[in-house]
């Protein structure tokens, strides 16, 4: 295990998205800033976007933990549930009721209309505290036209003054695309913040490595310069495979009994994995080709028409 030879208490590069972990880059603090803001002055409609792998798992988490007392969440990672099942984990995750109750009390078969009655005088409840509840659903790609339509007429549940509930959708980068062409556009029509995370730049993927390094108290061990260049020809910035390819060099690291990782140690662990390069990286190295074949060609017809000129 390379976690005993490095020191390290816990795994660096794990792929749980855990706060501990989070690197706030330029967009990751952006987004993460404008999200809690957004909370704070009560917002209906908030949409957090990104590619695959860019944490926006992990940062939500981050912004629970953020969160004061007065805040009730509810994070559903689950797209795929029903219309009941998505009231019920409501209840369940604001306190309303316990999972027993659900099992086996008087709500286990309980109507969407009891559902969404139980939650809206738990919200009113909160009113005079001064509190207010977050619903975050992860993967909200997703989710059925049923559920949509079901989070827009709670969207609608709100006082003279504020609203009762807020709702976060994060999803992939076509998100936005699929609520605008979907039955229920009302809900795009809603959102009031649209952060995107964006994969991270070279320099920002050095400081990302040493973060989580540091975190997991591996003084003891350093991505050189050219496996950090490496690393980011392979991962694209992108965070998910940026742990998936340390994680694998560590291991090569370790049985090589050496603290520092090199590029070789990364191109091993990338072909392990079958990544390939970024797609950016592919790309330029196809314009470079399609440029050499241009000269080339330029060159061949230039030699002809001299061929030519001369008889």
């Amino acid at each position: 295990m390379y976690e005993e030879f490095y020191g390290f208490w816990r795994s660096p590069f794990s792929l749980a998205p855990d706060p501990l972990f989070l690197y706030l880059s330029e967009s990751h603090d952006g987004a993460i800033r404008d999200i809690l803001q957004a909370i704070r002055r009560k917002e209906g409609f908030i949409v957090l976007t990104g590619e695959i792998g860019t944490g926006k798992t992990t940062l939500c988490r981050a912004v629970i933990d953020e969160l004061d007392a007065s805040t009730f969440t509810s994070l559903v990672l689950d797209p795929f549930v029903s219309v009941e099942e998505l009231l019920k984990r409501m209840l369940v995750d604001f306190g309303v009721v316990s999972r027993d109750a659900l099992r086996g009390g008087g709500l286990a078969a309980a109507t969407k209309h009891q559902l969404v009655t139980a939650l809206h005088d738990f919200l009113l409840s909160l009113v005079p505290l001064k509190a207010t509840c977050v619903l975050i659903i992860d993967e909200a790609q997703d989710l059925s036209p049923p559920v949509l339509e079901q989070i827009r007429v709670l969207s609608n549940l709100e006082t003279s003054d504020a609203k009762l509930l807020q709702i976060i959708l994060v999803g992939q980068l076509g998100l936005l695309q699929a609520l605008g062409e979907s039955e229920i556009r009302q809900i795009n029509q809603r959102v009031s913040l649209r952060a995107v995370l964006t994969p991270l730049t070279r320099p920002a993927l050095e400081a990302y490595v040493s973060h989580r390094l540091a975190v997991a108290d591996g003084g003891a061990v350093v991505f050189n310069r050219a496996a950090l260049d490496r690393l980011h020809r392979y991962s694209g910035g992108v965070p998910r495979v940026i742990n998936l390819i340390c994680d694998r060099a560590l291991m090569a690291g370790a049985q090589a009994g050496t603290t520092e990782i090199t590029a070789a140690m990364v191109s091993r662990a990338a072909r392990v994995l079958d990544v390939k390069p970024a797609t950016g990286d592919r790309w330029r190295k196809t314009l470079f080709w399609i440029l050499i074949a241009v000269i080339l060609l330029g060159l061949i017809a230039a030699g002809v028409t001299l061929g030519l000129s001369a008889l």
